[in-house]
């Protein structure tokens, strides 16, 4: 999509406009350069600047040599730049006449604020465009072997915030038990509240849950047990970025495993 300039995403596949003073708010992938997007590769090479988010990988930015980097994450608990200065600078640089780059963790428009960035470029008359990332809402699951929707298991997912319990109770409180899988990302620290929000609503203690820490980095974890032991499992890195994954289809995983090692001990004995 691409605002003041046309609303039609089929104007162009890959070039930028002609003349400078453009905004691209491009989505990095969950964690692994790798699964950045070809539009995402070009628009870094065309860039004056790039703003970046905290969870970025770093070697994304290989691709902008010749670029100003500018760091603009927002973690938990720490000291970050205001949204609305972020905005302003996009605003400011674009009419410069620069190319400028806002760079987001996964997917812009899934809980990346993209949505506030495009309207205050549109209010401005800056011309901009999106481009869509692979979102951790998904990739962070099936990069751990567990698929959000499975045949048999489960024919819907909800992704939530695990910020602000008043956000995510009313969702959540309204889901028919194990009817969807629920995606819950920045909730490690909310894990216990939800887990407890989900079995007063009537969840079985036995539906299968994960905790997936740095998914699609070299330092990834995942945790799999149950919604009654996903409160007080303990994690090795509570700093470390995380989402959690409850519902049927988590089972998936270990039947991949166990299938798996099974192909292995057959392919060893020549079975």
């Amino acid at each position: 999509m691409t605002g003041i300039l046309s609303l039609d995403s089929r104007r162009s596949r890959t070039a930028l406009p002609a003349q400078r003073g453009f905004v691209s708010l491009v989505g990095a992938g969950p964690g692994d350069p790798e699964l950045l997007t070809v539009r995402a590769v070009q628009r870094l090479q065309q860039a004056d600047l790039v703003l970046y988010d905290a969870l970025v990988d770093l070697a994304a930015l290989q691709h902008a040599p010749q670029a100003r980097w500018a760091y603009v994450g927002k973690r938990a608990g720490r000291h970050s730049i205001a949204q609305e200065t972020i905005e302003r600078v996009l605003i400011r640089r674009a009419r410069r006449g620069e190319r400028v780059v806002r760079l987001k963790s996964g997917d812009p428009f899934v809980f990346g604020r993209g949505g506030e960035e495009a309207l205050a470029l549109a209010a401005a008359g800056v011309p901009f465009e999106i481009v869509p990332g692979v979102s951790a809402a998904v990739a962070g699951p099936a990069l751990s072997g567990i698929p959000v929707t499975h045949r048999g298991l489960s024919s819907a997912f909800l992704v939530v915030s695990g910020h602000a319990e008043s956000a995510y109770a009313p969702v959540l409180g309204s889901l028919a038990p194990g009817s969807a899988t629920v995606v819950v990302l920045m909730g490690l620290a909310s894990r216990a509240r939800l887990s407890a929000l989900l079995l007063s609503r009537g969840w079985s203690a036995a539906t299968p849950a994960a905790v997936i820490l740095s998914a699609a980095t070299a330092q990834s974890h995942t945790w799999r047990g149950t919604l009654a032991t996903l409160g007080a499992q303990a994690l090795p890195d509570t700093e470390a970025p995380g989402l959690l994954v409850i519902g049927a289809a988590v089972s998936v995983a270990a039947q991949l495993e166990e299938l798996s090692k099974q192909s292995l001990t057959q392919h060893a004995t020549g079975v």
